[in-house]
């Protein structure tokens, strides 16, 4: 018996599931996504195409769906585009969240930076939706002026699909896209005048903010769209449990480190403040959310690609002297940093193509695992799961291992967003079914590893340098 249908609107592949009663995943049906063009900055594909292959995705996998017309979506955050009201055209490409148009509102707008951050959670980047829709508007203020009349419509991608698929009846997004924008009080919930002034943005051009889940909104094809929510949200909501000391370390092509915040509330700088998801309105507004705290590596499938991570080994691990960062894009959160990204402390030309890889997997091991400290320190850690492509690495799970004092699992399903979106429609708990392997890893005397402690002092050195 299948209890929820769920589609993941992901950057490189689109892809559609069943979960049954049990909690199970199946029947995935996936496409990949229409390509992405890329050119001085600017990150573009079709919405139209991107919208023909979320339909043929979801297609193929409902004619399993028996009598369940339960729909769970998750959307990768920040993507969005401008499209015709009366059409339903788009006017732009769908400007993907990689895109960098938005530097140009970031440096205008630096003086704001902590007052973004309070208010948002995020740090001011070109990452998110706002800064690129401020550029836009200002090159062409007719799309402003035809926003405000209503001719026009912007949103993220899966506000452009509910708004598709509901024949323009539901102009919204969910709590956890709308704090993805650099626009939402993620306190209140609600957009910010404050912010929508900032960038100016009208906040009258803007979608609904709706729950996460309980959405009970019919769709033209006769689902019913019960659950809409961030994929990196769906991801932790099929991981990790809220009530336990549990963190999840998604390796893929960046790769993040996240726990719950039982408080909503931390004392640590840099991090983000995530809105993971909002339960549905009838329960009490402001009490009916759910945060976390979030650490970032960026672009590291980008600096592995090249070399031969699949033949290292733990052995090839914690000896030497070079250290280095394998973030080609700059480093991620808490840091952020632009003007340090891949680097090593000494030439490594001398060494081959496997010790090169085996510095670079060790540059993540050590930034995961610093990142678990700081979070272990404010509020106790006790089991950590591992998930994404490159946790299939065993050398970077015994890595992992090595260098944290409490367990480490790797999780065993392979599409987590999928099965947080269906868990989210399905009203499941969250974490509701999955089979984790416990990471087994020979501890020596240095525990953690003496070279993990002296990258640290490199990478502090290193922070002060620049």
């Amino acid at each position: 018996m299948i209890s929820a249908i769920a589609l993941d609107l992901g950057t490189t592949s689109v892809k559609a599931g069943l979960l049954d009663h049990e909690g199970a995943l199946g029947h995935i049906a996936a496409k990949p996504a229409p390509k992405i063009t890329v050119s001085g900055g600017h990150y573009e594909s079709d919405a139209l195409a991107y919208a023909a292959i979320a339909e043929q995705v979801l297609s193929e996998c409902t004619t399993q769906a028996g009598d369940c017309k339960s729909l769970g979506l998750c959307s990768q955050r920040s993507s969005f585009l401008i499209w015709e009201r009366a059409s339903g055209q788009p006017l732009t490409p769908l400007i993907s969240w990689q895109d960098n148009r938005g530097a140009a509102s970031c440096d205008a707008l630096r003086a704001h930076e902590h007052l973004i951050r309070d208010l948002t959670g995020l740090p001011l980047t070109p990452y998110y939706f706002a800064p690129k829709l401020r550029v836009m508007l200002r090159e062409d203020p007719a799309w402003q002026a035809r926003l405000e009349r209503g001719e026009l419509l912007a949103g993220t991608l899966d506000t452009f699909l509910i708004w598709r698929w509901s024949g323009g009846k539901h102009f919204m997004t969910d709590a956890s896209m709308a704090a993805r924008t650099l626009l939402m009080d993620i306190r209140q919930r609600q957009w910010s005048p404050r912010l929508c002034e900032l960038f100016g943005i009208p906040p009258n051009i803007l979608p609904e903010i709706k729950p996460s889940a309980g959405l009970d909104l019919e769709l033209d094809n006769g689902l019913i769209l019960q659950a809409s929510v961030g994929d990196q949200s769906a991801a932790l909501i099929a991981s990790v449990n809220e009530e336990r000391a549990e963190a999840l370390v998604n390796l893929g092509t960046g790769c993040f480190v996240v726990r719950y915040l039982p408080n909503e509330k931390s004392t640590l700088d840099g991090y983000l403040r995530t809105l993971v998801y909002q339960d549905n309105a009838q329960h009490t507004h402001l009490a009916s959310a759910h945060f976390a705290i979030e650490g970032t590596l960026n672009s590291v499938a980008a600096a592995l690609a090249p070399y031969p991570v699949g033949e290292c080994r733990i052995e090839d691990f914690f000896t030497g002297d070079i250290f280095c960062l394998a973030e080609p894009s700059g480093l991620g959160a808490p840091y952020f940093r632009n003007d340090i990204g891949l680097c090593f402390s000494r030439p490594v030309e001398h060494l081959t193509q496997r010790q090169i890889a085996a510095l670079l997997l060790e540059a993540v091991i050590f930034r995961v695992a610093r990142i678990l400290e700081e979070f272990h320190r404010e509020a106790a850690i006790e089991r950590v799961y591992l998930s994404g492509g490159l946790s299939e690495l065993t050398c970077l799970q015994q890595g992992i291992a090595r260098c944290v004092p409490f367990e480490v699992y790797r999780l065993a399903q392979a599409e987590s967003s999928l099965q947080g979106a269906a868990l989210l429609a399905a009203g499941m708990a969250p974490a509701f079914r999955w089979e984790a392997e416990k990471i087994s890893a020979a501890r020596d005397s240095q525990v953690p590893p003496e070279k993990y402690r002296r990258w640290k002092d490199w990478l502090d050195a290193l922070l002060r340098q620049h």
